[in-house]
């Protein structure tokens, strides 16, 4: 993927009056980008859906839905945020900017569809669908399966209940930094199979996650 500012569409500059304020987090501004954040999430779920609904015209509604979801949801859009180096480009202020707020995924997440919502105002609706497919391109062409869009701890669940074995054990083992920017440390267990594993995460659900999906490439690894 392009870095930002060259993956806007021609017509748009990160100096224009929209995008500015797009880029601009609540901490920095009484003027920031919850407003577009609010329009782009819109936008951003009617231009993936009509995308989906598109390329799988076979699929049911749940499974469209199930798929948008994955596209939409705040780790996808902060991992493309990050691909794109946006985190360079959004303006904090200095306590956000001191802890790390450029890196936190709910900021990239917003940054990405108040630009969505930038380009809609200013370009209108046909540029900004060229611009969420164009975001999208690799993720659309390589669509995940449903087995795929499980998460982890859903899997390794199903794993294990369908051999007749309890669910598996998650302890919190550590955490640490501040209220705002904490990383849990997770332990998981699978005592029929003596299998431990650990995760970490921004959040204990996310440390959980890893756990599970260390625990199942143990599972596969183990045969």
């Amino acid at each position: 993927m392009k870095r930002f500012p060259d993956i806007l569409p021609a017509g748009m500059a990160p100096d224009h009056p929209l995008m500015v304020e797009a880029l601009t987090h609540r901490s920095a501004s009484r003027r920031n980008n919850e407003r577009l954040e609010f329009l782009g999430d819109g936008l951003l779920n009617m231009i993936v859906a009509e995308a989906l609904f598109d390329r799988l015209p076979e699929a049911s509604e749940g499974v469209l839905s199930r798929l948008r979801a994955n596209l939409v949801n705040r780790d996808t859009l902060a991992a493309l945020a990050q691909e794109m180096g946006l985190g360079d480009w959004i303006r904090l202020g200095q306590g956000e900017m001191k802890s790390g707020g450029h890196r936190r995924e709910s900021i990239l997440a917003d940054a990405v569809e108040a630009i969505i919502a930038a380009v809609y105002r200013v370009l209108g609706f046909e540029t900004a669908r060229r611009f969420v497919r164009d975001l999208y391109g690799e993720l659309l062409e390589d669509l995940p399966s449903l087995d795929r869009m499980k998460d982890p701890k859903s899997r390794l669940q199903e794993y294990l209940q369908g051999r007749g074995m309890p669910p598996p054990g998650y302890q919190l083992v550590h955490t640490s930094g501040k209220a705002h920017d904490q990383l849990f440390l997770v332990r998981g267990e699978i005592p029929d199979l003596g299998l431990h594993a650990e995760g970490q995460g921004s959040s204990r659900k996310k440390a959980e996650q890893q756990a599970a999906e260390r625990l199942l490439k143990e599972i596969e690894r183990n045969g």
